[in-house]
């Protein structure tokens, strides 16, 4: 006999709908990150912005998502899945609104903070909602390539919306985008979304959250302000100074609690380090890629801001379809050969910008970098999530993750912040040869750190990296630990 719809469970009755709600939280973040990026000269134009400005806007966003996504993560555990994923629409909302009226750039990037803080209880909570409710692995693993596919189209709807947006309304526009869809979600949110909570509830590590903030805080901004302050001025020494102390504090601080905010046993296993070690310096090189690349469109070349998005277009199509061709090649062939492909082709694209791009370089030859900086990165994310969560038990694959989503947003934040330290670009302003000159030492850069990628994508896969992750199953093991004898 068929169960009626209205006895089954809130969750199993609206599952597309549920499915659709989490997937516009995701849509209206996505999409807003690489709007603004197209965004950035037009902001510029208007506040008469340093560019040590512009790379604040980004990174105030990327910032304080990273320092925030674990907290809101086990937050949403404690307190209610739905509660906290609302909670975090409507503070993106506001914080967009806000964003839409900043009367300077110092405004903005306090309003771009207050997004994050919103962000950060959005992808995170909206892929719990979306495992609770997705019970069976085979509609799960469904529920999860939709949600997936939703990353790939506002990688190619996000430059163009926001190109087009800046062209007609200007740059507010942007962020006016996100109230109307973050309303709706907020109310069909109300609607229909159940509540949940985890069986478990984690302990809140106040302190290791705080030694996170600093130890982050502290790099980027000295990477930031650097250029123009100086190397050897006090603050930047000083912040250099408070990262490095809280990194020394936050180690044995996480070794001796029981619940850490992140285990540091899982940098035991070499799969796991490497991983983070990726994905940190690959999207560490294609924050800075866009970064520059945004100012070379519209400052150098004198594209307007959809024109500039248009640009973008061949990236999130060639990422959109690699990140599918990643996924089948990690299920069958392994992690290697994927990440050996993100490299090649990375090294491929830094190395041409290196050595051909030009002010006035044919729009085919920046077309195709576009094209393949979007392999690069297409294949990188399924086999270096794939490499941090293998070989975790069930109770700890879950934090391996949440820590691969924050090395996420710390290589964007640190890949802005190279651009301008490498580049001097935070320092004074450069226009056409004298761009392309500045820019080159962070190809340079890019090249290395594809280098990295390659050497790691092996080192992962050794018999050597084989031995370290089986090397720490027994510390991470689910079994409880036995109790002491009398």
């Amino acid at each position: 006999m068929t169960t009626p719809a209205s006895a089954l469970p809130a969750r199993h009755r609206h599952r597309g709908l549920i499915l659709a709600i989490c997937c516009m939280s995701l849509l209206i973040v996505s999409m807003d990150t690489m709007a603004v990026n197209v965004a950035l000269p037009s902001i510029r134009a208007e506040f008469s912005s340093s560019v040590s400005a512009l790379q604040w806007t980004v990174d105030a966003y990327t910032l304080v998502l990273a320092g925030l996504l674990i907290l809101s993560g086990s937050t949403a555990d404690r307190i209610g899945r739905k509660r906290t994923f609302q909670l975090g629409l409507v503070v993106f909302t506001i914080g967009s609104v806000l964003c839409s009226v900043a009367p300077t750039t110092g405004w903005l990037i306090a309003f771009r903070a207050l997004q994050a803080v919103g962000g950060s209880m959005l992808n995170p909570v909206a892929m719990s909602i979306i495992t609770h409710t997705f019970e069976e692995l085979s509609a799960r693993a469904r529920a999860v390539g939709a949600w997936s596919a939703v990353t790939g189209i506002s990688m190619a709807v996000g430059p163009i919306v926001g190109g087009l947006l800046t062209d007609t309304v200007g740059w507010r526009g942007i962020f006016w985008i996100n109230a109307p869809i973050g309303i709706a979600a907020v109310v069909l949110t109300a609607v229909f979304v159940p509540e949940s909570r985890s069986g478990r509830r984690r302990r809140l590590d106040v302190l290791g959250q705080i030694l996170v903030v600093v130890m982050l805080g502290g790099t980027i901004g000295a990477l930031i302000e650097g250029p123009h302050l100086g190397w050897a001025h006090p603050l930047t020494i000083a912040l250099f100074a408070a990262s490095a102390g809280a990194l020394a504090t936050f180690v044995p601080w996480e070794l001796r609690r029981r619940e850490p905010l992140i285990d540091v046993r899982f940098f035991r296993s070499i799969p796991f380090s490497s991983a983070l070690i990726t994905v940190i310096s690959g999207f560490a090189s294609y924050a800075g890629f866009i970064f520059l690349m945004t100012l070379y469109l519209q400052e150098v070349r004198h594209l307007t801001p959809l024109q500039a998005g248009l640009h973008l277009l061949p990236m999130a199509v060639a990422q959109l379809v690699c990140s599918n061709l990643a996924g089948h090649l990690v299920g069958s062939r392994g992690t290697r050969i994927p990440l050996l492909l993100s490299a090649a082709a990375t090294l491929l694209a830094a190395t041409a910008l290196a050595l051909w791009l030009r002010p006035a370089a044919p729009d085919l030859l920046v077309l195709a970098i576009f094209l393949v900086y979007g392999v690069g990165q297409g294949f990188l994310n399924a086999p270096v999530t794939t490499m941090a969560v293998s070989g975790m038990p069930p109770s700890q694959a879950g934090s391996a993750a949440a820590v691969t989503s924050t090395a996420r947003q710390v290589g964007t934040s640190l890949g802005v912040a190279l651009a301008g330290a490498f580049t001097g670009l935070g320092a004074s302003a450069a226009s056409g040869p004298a761009f392309v000159d500045v820019a080159r030492p962070y190809w340079w850069l890019v090249i290395v750190l594809a280098a990295v990628i390659a050497v790691l994508a092996w080192l992962a896969t050794s018999s050597r990296g084989h031995r370290s992750r089986a090397g720490i199953a027994h510390l991470l093991s689910d079994e409880p630990p036995p109790a002491p004898a009398r």
